[in-house]
């Protein structure tokens, strides 16, 4: 059964009523050493700089990431949405609560591994959340995804949704391997995002996030 663990990292809060989600066009990771993962694409680190994002008037999709692990591919899709999409209802995504979050805008990542989308029991919206706008910071911290046991073992892809000084990350392994991601952000928005693959058996030592000057800005050892 698929589901998700999201843990915040301590320069954000969380939304009173949140669902976990987030996350863009090409893989941002590589690896050091012998890691189990291998990309089909890379792209460049974005400028540390905060710029104000750009009305968004139209649905926005990009790929975070992507490549294959273990043998099965995997991707991780950004999308948002400036106003609600046709058939969501916040009541609905809340469990039938009577006020959502505040927001009038649909954020969306899918994380897919091996053609099966995590968290699809969870429904079409799984993986969404709802914000104010395109900037709308309270959903910054980070999570690992898999198809099973919360995300602790198997294949698993960490998702991060740093601040706008990030522009990369690395995965340190137990036995001393590096897998690094860069950081990508959604056209039109301030919503960013990157994505690392871990293989059956990779254990997490720490999750380190630089800025364009090199400069490491966090440091967090409690992943597994």
């Amino acid at each position: 059964m698929s589901t998700t663990r999201v843990k915040k990292f301590a320069v954000a809060a969380a939304a009173a009523a949140a669902v976990a989600a987030i996350p863009a066009a090409a893989s941002a990771f590589a690896s050091d050493g012998n890691a189990a993962v291998s990309a089909t694409a890379k792209s460049p680190a974005v400028s540390s700089a905060a710029q104000p994002a750009a009305a968004s008037a139209k649905v926005v999709s990009q790929v975070v990431g992507s490549g294959v692990v273990d043998g099965k591919s995997w991707s991780v899709t950004a999308k948002f949405y400036p106003t609600f999409p046709a058939g969501f209802k916040v009541q609905a995504m809340l469990g039938g609560a009577r006020k959502g979050p505040a927001g009038k805008s649909l954020l969306c990542r899918q994380t897919v591994i091996g053609g099966v989308r995590v968290d699809h029991q969870g429904g079409k919206w799984s993986g969404c959340r709802v914000v104010n706008g395109t900037s709308d910071i309270t959903g910054q911290g980070a999570g690992l995804h898999g198809p099973g046991d919360k995300g602790l073992t198997g294949i698993r892809i960490f998702i991060g949704n740093p601040d706008t000084k990030v522009t990369r990350a690395v995965i340190t392994l137990k036995d001393g391997r590096h897998l690094k991601a860069s950081v990508r952000t959604l056209p039109g928005t301030n919503y960013r995002s990157f994505a690392i693959p871990l293989g059956n058996g990779q254990t997490i030592a720490s999750v380190d996030q630089y800025n364009a000057s090199n400069h490491r800005l966090t440091h967090d050892t409690f992943w597994r």
